[in-house]
């Protein structure tokens, strides 16, 4: 049975679970506390909305998706489907988010994708489905899962702070790949996107008492 994260009570159950699952995470969770949700919206809307932040700064990402979702009111896959691709493109987006973003639209207006089906499938299928549509990559699609559909075993391999904190807080020698990071998160299961959170929440503490590490992408 698939676990969610839509609420803060399921997190808290959720880490008090790995702790006790993993006796290796207890010091991180005693230095770290509690971590907070992060949630974002759910459906086309919480898709594009990572698509058009995909490499960019948050000002950007922030001011053109005010600009895309004033323009369109409401703003869901059958507008976006319809909309000219120089619309698009005078309100920020790029010509592969563009070609993204329609893919997706079409997707779904076909009913060849489900977005709510992928909340209850296992996170490894849910993130192949996501991944095979051109223009989502490994990130995007962990993130959708996690975030907008608190699928509780969601796990960011490609997080380059999870990956920084894992190295820290297990003594690795180095930062593990994105590849790595598969068999390191197998004790977690199924909750891997509470551990994430975990981690998240660790890198933290180790950013704030260090000031040496990189930047969260």
């Amino acid at each position: 049975m698939t676990i969610h994260l839509n609420s803060q009570s399921d997190l808290e159950d959720a880490v008090h679970a790995l702790v006790k699952q993993d006796p290796r995470l207890k010091p991180i969770f005693e230095l770290t506390g509690m971590p907070a949700l992060r949630q974002r919206e759910p459906g086309f809307a919480g898709l594009a909305a990572i698509v058009c932040g995909q490499q960019l700064s948050t000002a950007s990402a922030g001011a053109i998706w005010a600009r895309l979702t004033a323009a369109f009111d409401p703003f869901d896959h059958e507008v976006i489907r319809k909309a000219r691709a120089d619309r698009l493109g005078r309100l920020g987006l790029s010509a592969a988010k563009i070609k993204t973003l329609k893919n997706i639209a079409r997707e779904l207006a076909a009913e060849r994708l489900n977005l709510d089906v992928l909340a209850e499938e296992d996170a490894d299928a849910a993130h192949h489905t996501l991944t095979a549509l051109p223009g989502i990559g490994p990130w995007t699609a962990d993130v959708y899962l996690l975030f907008c559909l608190g699928h509780g075993d969601a796990w960011p391999s490609g997080d380059l702070a999870v990956q920084e904190a894992i190295k820290i807080g297990l003594g690795l020698k180095t930062r593990p790949t994105a590849k790595q990071m598969a068999p390191l998160a197998e004790p977690w299961r199924p909750l891997r996107g509470a551990a994430a959170h975990l981690w998240w929440s660790y890198y933290r503490v180790l950013k704030k008492r260090e000031g040496v590490l990189a930047s969260k992408p």
